[in-house]
């Protein structure tokens, strides 16, 4: 989720750069840069840190031409610096190019081209294409960024600028988004609309393949064969601050969005072509390794506690290692038992949460081993654990988690397939099962997220109760557990989850008439008893909106209201189910009026204790 601008006119390329990076800056990042050809050469300025900190350094030396590339860097590949900023050139400072995504392939065409002879600098996987278009460059700029896109594998928009070949820019995508911004003597780039839309605001909208030969009165989009695409023209009829959202009314919608391409970023490159095992390059665990842990704890806070629980569930039922999570700001206060043999593995989408970075601490000082999954390269729970596994989610601004939890509970499900694998805990045949089903996760939610009509029915019946009960049984339970968290923190009702078979101690006693409750019925094992509970909620006339696989015909018979979802392995299923759980909230918040991406009392990233 980084952002990318270009610029080719007649006037400096410099300040458009800057400015189209500042309209970027909501995306999130941790560096950014600049690349401007002067007439003779390319002059690369970048830095780690904010804007500012670019600004302050070209202050008074600007770089002078009227094309160039810029990047603003959320990191994946590298740890924040300058030398992992972008733009990256070659050996010879004839090319220099600018990414978003990831290359998959990215360290065995290094290997390749290191052999070759070429130097490589920074850290990052972008590198090796601006290595690789040198390696083909034979005198045809647009030819060999062909070769380029021929040879690398994985998502990505890639703009690059050429020394060579001075009056133009090529760019390219594939997954993630690209916009061409139509000028008068001057064309523009950008990864998104914001950074363009006080420029102009007609664009083309590159599609996955297209491939654009940009210059300052021409556009030339073909194919990846070369044959040539007509565009429609897109008209933007947003104002700026729509703009920065997508065209989404908020920026929390915007995200629920972005989780099909989020769990998909999360999956590449960390599952074999033949689904048959899962690759954690970041991992160089061993059986003896994992047979030295008698115990594992999970610790995290609020919505990563959550995808904690589910974690437990993962390693449990795949590995057999038993697993206690516990909430971050209780754990270093109850005298954890913890020794070389335990593995506390801590979950933050900051990796600047207090209370889970005190417990790595105290987990390090009892002589335990820490691994953390978190979103945020160089974070400090990322620094100071001894292992990290990164969630590719991208920034996320809404303060209501969405994209973060469901990549968390994706890389939960990972490095349990990759444990069990390694203790060969499970079938070639149940591990190629498991893995082919999540690969077609992404598209899944995607399918989840085309019919909201219901849900803001839903939303607009019961969105003024004050009171509404989530239930479920297993991994449903845990999935309740969020998806009260998400109704109580953005639309303030009270909303309580509870284990379905615990209603009769207590909590059926709070069921009344017209009170809403949603019920998650999606796994096998506990399906006939999670009915038993649905039923003793509507003899007490609760209203019971239900949620299950679509493969299920029996659920409505007893609920007034169903939900389905794409139908998958009950394991993976809470990544769907969570989904209209996210919208059911959404749209209760906006139907009350609450202020959806800041409700009140919250922060995005708790620092305090």
């Amino acid at each position: 989720m980084c952002g990318i601008v270009g610029y080719v006119g007649n006037k400096q390329a410099e300040p458009f750069l800057i400015d189209g990076l500042t309209k970027l800056e909501y995306r999130g990042y941790d560096s950014a840069g600049i690349a401007v050809f002067d007439g003779e050469k390319i002059n690369l300025e970048k830095c780690v840190g904010r804007l500012d900190a670019l600004k302050a350094k070209i202050r008074g030396h600007e770089p002078k031409g009227t094309i160039g590339i810029g990047h603003t860097r959320w990191a994946t590949h590298g740890g924040p610096s300058d030398v992992n900023a972008h733009p990256h050139m070659d050996c010879k400072g004839d090319f220099a190019v600018v990414h978003n995504g990831i290359i998959e392939n990215y360290m065995q065409l290094k290997e390749d081209l290191i052999a070759r002879g070429h130097k490589f600098l920074s850290e990052t996987d972008t590198e090796v294409a601006v290595h690789l278009l040198e390696e083909l460059y034979d005198g045809d700029f647009e030819t060999a960024v062909r070769e380029v896109l021929k040879r690398i594998e994985g998502s990505y928009s890639l703009l690059f600028m050429s020394r060579r070949d001075p009056d133009k820019l090529i760019c390219t995508k594939k997954d993630n988004p690209l916009v061409i911004g139509l000028g008068e003597g001057e064309n523009f780039i950008a990864s998104d609309i914001p950074a363009i839309i006080g420029y102009t605001r007609r664009n083309y909208i590159i599609n996955d393949g297209e491939i654009a030969v940009v210059k300052k009165d021409s556009i030339w989009i073909t194919n990846r064969e070369g044959l040539p695409i007509t565009k429609k023209v897109f008209e933007v009829n947003w104002n700026a601050e729509a703009a920065e959202k997508g065209g989404y009314e908020h920026f929390m919608l915007k995200e629920i969005h972005e989780q099909p391409k989020a769990v998909r970023d999360t999956i590449t490159s960390r599952i074999a072509k033949d689904n048959s095992s899962v690759i954690l390059d970041e991992l160089k665990w061993n059986r003896e390794y994992l047979d030295s842990f008698h115990k594992i704890f999970i610790v995290a806070c609020g919505t990563a506690y959550h995808a904690g629980l589910v974690g437990k569930y993962y390693i449990e039922k795949l590995v057999r290692i038993p697993v206690e999570v516990d909430i971050a700001s209780e754990f270093r206060y109850r005298s954890p038992i913890i020794d070389e043999h335990t593995l506390v593995i801590v979950i933050s989408q900051s990796g600047e949460t207090i209370d889970t970075l005190a417990a790595l601490k105290e987990t390090k000082r009892l002589g335990g081993k820490t691994l953390a999954i978190t979103n945020v390269v160089g974070s400090s729970i990322a620094r100071e654990a001894d292992e990290v596994i990164y969630t590719w989610a991208g920034p996320e601004i809404a303060v209501a988690s969405t994209k973060a939890y469901t990549t968390q509970l994706v890389t939960m499900f990972l490095l349990a397939m990759y444990m069990a694998g390694i203790k060969k805990c499970i079938s070639a045949d149940r591990t190629k099962q498991l893995l082919t089903q999540l690969r077609a996760l992404p598209d899944q939610i995607s399918r989840t997220l085309e019919d909201t009509d219901p849900i803001k029915t839903f939303a607009k019946q019961y969105g003024f109760n004050e009171d509404v009960f989530f239930i479920g049984r297993s991994l449903d339970y845990n999935v309740a557990l969020e998806g009260a968290l998400k109704l109580k923190e953005i639309s303030y009702i009270h909303a309580e989850a509870y284990a379905a078979g615990e209603l009769k101690h207590g909590t059926l006693a709070l069921i009344v008439k017209g009170v809403p409750v949603i019920a998650l019925a999606t796994q096998k094992s506990v399906y006939e008893k999670t009915i038993s509970n649905i039923k003793e909620i509507k003899a007490r006339d609760a209203i019971v909106i239900g949620i299950t696989s679509e493969n299920d015909s029996e659920l409505i018979k007893y609920v007034d209201h169903v939900i389905k979802v794409p139908a998958t392995d009950e394991l993976l299923i809470p990544l769907l189910t969570v989904v209209p759980l996210q919208l059911l909230a959404y749209y209760t918040a906006i139907t009350r009026g609450c202020d959806v991406d800041k409700p009140r009392n919250l922060a995005k990233s708790v620092t305090v204790e």
